[in-house]
């Protein structure tokens, strides 16, 4: 029985994230995947949840599952982000607990850092200042998920571990014109305007605030890199109740920057208006990516690079995520 592949549950395999997990684990070969759909499994629900832990017998997890949004549907759906976050976390965590299950792999974000946070954040930011007020929920949630993982660590001796990406794009990213992250807001905007044949493109805020930005294929090799290091490997970098990892290219770029840079991949050549009156978020957010460094890993994907294959994705999608 020991030729037996791992059985390995990606939740949230149909999102941008999981399903980039996917394909790299499906490249890599040697594993049995299982995936549900939402009509499947209710990950807000204990019971069912339990019941599939109990019947597939899993040996490993990889939690992208989230209800994620820009700052609009974080702003407008608050309740909804951190009750929904919330509830599919802790029902896979604890779930996957009491089935056996050894390996989880959770995945946060950047916005768990308080607001004003040193540049670059490092982990031990952690829980030393104030959150940014339009993601709050969300970003409580995803702190959980983290104190969750150390906490089944600590009493159970498990191998839970945690990472937290920077802002995310790629194929399967949401591209709705209100509730979408900047990426995808922008490429569908800037697209549109072409195809109409705009003078301009207007984008929400001053433009100043920096972001980094890491293509969800270099997420997905990152996030199974870190699931496979040996566990000494991985606690030689960490603490019991310092154990997430940060996962990004170590780089930034303005709102501005980017808007430019997404003119020039999609054909814009209108001029780029600013907003002012809508909200910036963060000043600031690059992350400290040393200590994924000292691990072994690097990203690949350049944002140019990735932006157009984004964009050509997109264009091949466009009748499927218009909404």
């Amino acid at each position: 029985m020991t030729d037996q592949k791992p059985r390995i549950f990606v939740a949230g395999h149909r999102g941008m994230v999981g399903s980039a997990i996917v394909r790299k684990l499906e490249d890599l070969g040697g594993s049995d995947l299982v995936t549900r759909t939402r009509a499947e499994l209710d990950l807000t629900n204990q019971k069912e949840v339990e019941a599939f832990f109990h019947d597939e017998k899993i040996d490993e997890v990889y939690i992208a599952a989230a209800k994620v949004g820009g700052i609009h549907a974080n702003n407008e759906f608050p309740a909804e982000f951190i009750y929904e976050n919330l509830m599919m976390e802790c029902n896979l965590i604890h779930s996957a607990h009491k089935a056996g299950v050894q390996k989880v792999l959770f995945l946060g974000s950047s916005c768990i850092y308080p607001k004003l946070a040193g540049q670059p954040m490092a982990e031990d930011a952690l829980l030393t200042g104030v959150l940014e007020s339009t993601n709050e929920p969300y970003a409580v949630a995803k702190i959980a998920g983290i104190k969750l993982c150390e906490s089944y660590n600590r009493q159970f001796g498990r191998d839970y571990r945690s990472v937290m990406p920077t802002n995310l794009y790629g194929p399967h990213d949401n591209f709705h014109p209100e509730n979408s992250h900047v990426i995808p807001a922008l490429l569908r905007r800037f697209h549109e305007a072409c195809e109409r044949g705009d003078e301009e493109v207007v984008i929400w805020g001053s433009g100043k605030p920096k972001r980094e930005f890491l293509h969800v294929d270099d997420m997905a090799a990152a996030s199974v890199h870190v699931m496979n290091l040996a566990p000494e490997d991985y606690e030689r970098d960490t603490q019991p109740m310092l154990s997430h990892i940060n996962v990004g290219t170590g780089e930034d770029c303005s709102i501005a920057e980017l808007a430019q840079t997404i003119a020039k991949v999609t054909g814009f050549s209108g001029r780029l208006v600013f907003d002012d009156s809508k909200p910036d978020g963060a000043p600031r957010k690059l992350l400290d990516v040393s200590r994924i460094t000292s691990m072994g890993w690097s990203p690949t994907v350049t944002l140019e690079q990735g932006l157009r294959s984004t964009y050509a994705w997109f264009v091949d999608h466009i009748r499927s995520v218009r909404g």
